[in-house]
């Protein structure tokens, strides 16, 4: 359904928060709106955030679902510092939300449940929506519960099902105040609902068509606001989240190399989508295991490796504390395996449904005695696919587990995404090992730890007749993989894993600097702050600061030319969703001065955040040192 435009208002991008209980659909209203825009051609980001509970209790700040959309005719690297448009639907919501609403904002309220009670727990002392509050924001007071019992009316349903529709009311006036069609929510319902329970899509499809009407009629709002198609590169696209990324990815690298995937995993938020998703795979040979524990999961990935697979096993950061044997076993048997860590804020259970970057450490050090893992980390959504593959590419050519990390931020947020030709992609090549034969036609015996130039050992599949060999946890002699005890012997093996490991720095590619190549600052980042630190970057350097970003994928091996780049600029600044994690590393791998800027409060950087430190940091720089620093190029 598109509409004749009248008075309209074009916005060049624009934000929207909807915010309501955890049992109010908000995420599925975000998922709608977010569907619909990247239909409409606009680049997006998205940040959902929700309780931990299943049920949180109603009415109270700790039960504040959100789902935040940034959406542009231009690009977009974050889901935006603050929201032009916030939709509360109960008193907790505007009391949780209000502070990150713009002066001047939007501000649209349910009014049904500013009674007494809700107000209370909220935390009101009286209710906001009396006296000049909110005289910041463009208020719109509307009963969108009683309009969406009203519209339904005729179906019978009681009032308690009845009321489970008003998010598509609140849905279909959104619609209309951004000019957006509203017939893909039409035929997602249809299709989610109508086998099922036909009353409730009727019920969707009327409360939806309401609020729809209701903007185009009610004559609260004097124009609407349309935001144009953005200029993306040409090709097929599709929304999609982090989670589904690393499946779609993971699909691909089994297809790249010829492997069948197998998922050992245990359920665990936020990383528990990836096992959701690829266990729909089956017609595409994906085979997965919901394991009793995170230590049956990550064996049995170990397992499929073994026997000649793609394993694969996914989990967060209390799962990786239990994964971490079985991950040392992996590395002394020296097989590919791909360690997903979605993680999340910590320590402990800590806040399951927030976002984090407080697992590097651990991923670095954190199991018994000198074992070296690859680590790769994703940047966005979208390239969760292009991390999978990488981190596969890396396990099959050095054999050895890779630790793939993502965050919740990335899992459960969601952009466009260019879909590859997998034709254009290169293959990830791993021969298994075959019986070689002397020239006098005698079987040659099988060293299962002679190595190949990338310090590999051979990959022998079990029951290959001639390729029997000893396998275990226990220290190797070098080639033969005996059992050894000898000290030289495991200095040198020890030394070898290492270098293994090290080895993957010829194949990661020379950083690019985004900015300028020397001057004030040079943001290091990594993992999720990609968007707001580029963000950031962007809106400094169109303000005459010189200043430059780099971001690391690969955390283990560092990029070899990282060191260069630092003498090019007066400051090192390392943004990360932890107390400073890559900026201990960086410290002390490459002895230089860098400052840290960390944020430890499940809630991923705002641009404005880093242009602020940016200040506190810099003082525009001085022409002489200016020149010193190009001389130094």
């Amino acid at each position: 359904m598109a509409k004749d435009l009248g008075s309209v208002e074009r916005r060049e991008r624009v934000t929207i928060r909807f915010a309501g209980d955890s049992g109010d659909g908000i995420q599925l209203t975000g998922t709608q709106f977010t569907q619909t825009s990247a239909i409409a051609g606009n680049d997006l980001a998205t940040f959902p955030d929700f309780p931990a509970e299943i049920r949180a209790p109603a009415g109270t700040l700790a039960g504040v679902s959100g789902f935040q959309i940034h959406f542009s005719s231009s690009s977009v690297f974050t889901h935006g510092d603050t929201p032009d448009v916030l939709v509360a639907m109960n008193p907790a919501a505007l009391k949780a939300n209000l502070a990150d609403l713009k002066n001047g904002g939007v501000l649209i309220v349910n009014t049904h449940l500013f009674v007494d009670k809700n107000l209370e727990k909220a935390g009101y002392e009286s209710n906001p929506l009396d006296g000049d509050t909110l005289s910041a924001y463009k208020v719109y007071k509307i009963d969108i519960t009683t309009m969406t019992l009203n519209a339904i009316s005729e179906l019978g349903l009681n009032q308690r099902a009845a009321t489970r529709s008003k998010n598509f009311f609140a849905l279909g006036l959104i619609y209309w105040l951004f000019n957006r069609d509203i017939s893909h929510t039409e035929r997602w319902i249809e299709d989610k609902f109508r086998q099922r329970d036909a009353l409730v899509a009727d019920a969707n499809l009327k409360a939806l068509k309401a609020g729809y009407y209701f903007g185009e009629t009610a004559g609260l709002f004097t124009h609407s606001f349309v935001v144009e198609k953005a200029e993306i590169p040409p090709g097929r696209y599709r929304n999609i989240t982090g989670n589904e990324a690393l499946g779609l990815g993971l699909m691909a690298a089994a297809e790249l190399s010829g492997l069948e995937l197998f998922l050992g995993s245990y359920p665990i938020t936020p990383a528990s989508d990836l096992l959701h998703f690829l266990s729909k795979q089956k017609h595409f040979g994906v085979k997965t295991y919901q394991a009793e524990d995170e230590i049956a999961a990550v064996c049995a990935a170990l397992g499929a490796s073994f026997a000649g697979g793609l394993g694969v096993t996914s989990t967060s950061g209390p799962g990786m504390a239990l994964k971490a044997e079985a991950i040392g076993l992996a590395a002394m048997m020296e097989l590919p395996m791909v360690v997903v860590n979605v993680q999340r804020g910590g320590p402990s259970t800590g806040l399951p449904t927030k976002t984090e970057q407080s697992d590097l450490l651990q991923g670095l050090f954190g199991r018994n005695g000198e074992c070296p893992l690859p680590i790769v980390a994703a940047q966005s959504p979208s390239d969760c696919f292009w991390a999978a593959i990488e981190a596969t590419r890396i396990a099959l050519r050095h054999m050895t587990p890779v630790l793939l990390l993502s965050d919740g931020y990335l899992a459960n947020g969601a952009e466009p995404w260019l879909i590859p030709n997998m034709s254009e992609i290169e293959p990830i090549r791993k021969d298994f090992h075959k019986p070689q034969l002397n020239e006098d036609g005698t079987a040659q015996t099988f060293l299962p730890y002679k190595r190949d130039e990338n310090l590999g050992r051979p990959w022998a599949i079990p029951g290959t007749a001639g390729l029997e060999h000893r396998l275990g946890g226990l220290e190797k002699q070098h080639e033969t993989g005996n059992v050894s005890y000898d000290p030289d012997n495991h200095q040198f093996m020890v030394e070898l894993r290492a270098e293994k490991v090290n080895r993957v720095t010829r194949f990661i590619p020379s950083l690019e600097v985004f900015g300028s190549n020397q001057g004030e600052a040079l943001f290091v980042s990594w993992g999720s702050t990609f968007g707001s630190v580029r963000a950031a970057c962007t809106h400094l350097n169109a303000q005459g600061r010189s200043v430059g970003h780099i971001h690391l994928k690969h955390l283990n091996p560092l990029p070899k030319d990282l060191e260069t780049l630092f003498d090019h600029y007066e400051h090192i600044i390392v943004p990360e969703l932890n107390l400073g994690q890559l900026n201990l590393i960086l410290r002390s791998r490459f002895l230089v001065k860098t400052t840290a800027f960390t944020k430890v409060k499940g809630k991923p950087f705002k641009v404005s955040e880093l242009e602020a430190f940016f200040e506190q940091v810099c003082t525009p720089i001085s022409p002489e040192k200016l020149i010193q620093l190009q001389e130094g190029l």
